[in-house]
């Protein structure tokens, strides 16, 4: 009986898109009811937590989008850089980075003979992909994508918004804060703990930080509309 070819399944290329995503969401909640509750602590009306809410989701998701695309570009531009130079040096001189090739899998345990085969092997198959990975570290896999970063962080952003603005929609006038609140908190456990599953970490850890954080930046917030709303009012 033929045995089904084994089949691993690995977490590592998600990292790019999932920690953009991770943190558009996380953003996106919490700025967004720490926004809306600290205006909320200083007396706002209904109309204006809406208005704030709104105008709070739409700057956020537009900065998160430029600030990871600026940050995760920069990063490729780098990696472009790094694989410029090594071109450049296996076109220069192919046998100096065959020697370096096969230092660097005498160092990870190989023996110096194998390690030697092993660098002619890879190096004939594809002299920049072997060094690109086991000289520079960098791996199709977790290669920077700044618009695939910027799209992510940007949408999971806006979704992330929703959930503080639907509160002041439903709430009633007299429980705003409490609603957004509650559905903020309720909101970071489960994104906490999606997103550590879907990286592969502790649930719970993943969900109990994202609440702390989110309470302190609320609480924080509310402190600063209350002192605000004395002084004006």
């Amino acid at each position: 009986m033929a045995r089904r070819p084994h089949v691993e399944q690995h977490r590592s290329d998600r990292a790019g898109w999932l920690r953009a995503a991770v943190l558009g969401a996380n953003d996106g909640i919490v700025s967004t009811a720490a926004l809306v509750v600290g205006v909320a602590a200083g007396g706002a009306s209904a109309g204006a937590l809406l208005a704030t809410g709104i105008a709070g989701a739409v700057a956020g998701a537009m900065s998160m989008a430029a600030g990871e695309y600026v940050s995760v570009k920069s990063q490729a531009d780098t990696e472009e850089a790094d694989l410029a130079i090594e071109r450049r040096e296996l076109a220069e001189d192919a046998h100096r980075e065959l020697h370096e090739l096969t230092s660097i899998y005498e160092g990870r345990g190989l023996d110096p003979d194998l390690a030697r085969k092993v660098a002619e092997a890879l190096t004939a198959h594809d002299a920049l992909a072997a060094h690109s990975r086991d000289e520079l570290g960098i791996t199709e896999a977790q290669r920077a994508r700044p618009l695939q970063a910027a799209l992510a962080s940007a949408a999971a952003f806006s979704a992330g918004s929703l959930l503080p603005m639907a509160s002041v929609l439903v709430a009633p006038a007299s429980a705003v804060r409490e609603a957004i609140v509650a559905v903020t908190l309720v909101s970071l456990l489960l994104t906490g703990a999606l997103a550590a599953w879907t990286g592969g970490a502790p649930i719970a850890r993943g969900a109990i930080r994202l609440v702390v954080w989110g309470s302190l930046a609320m609480l924080a917030t509310e402190l600063v509309g209350r002192l605000v709303g004395r002084q004006l009012g």
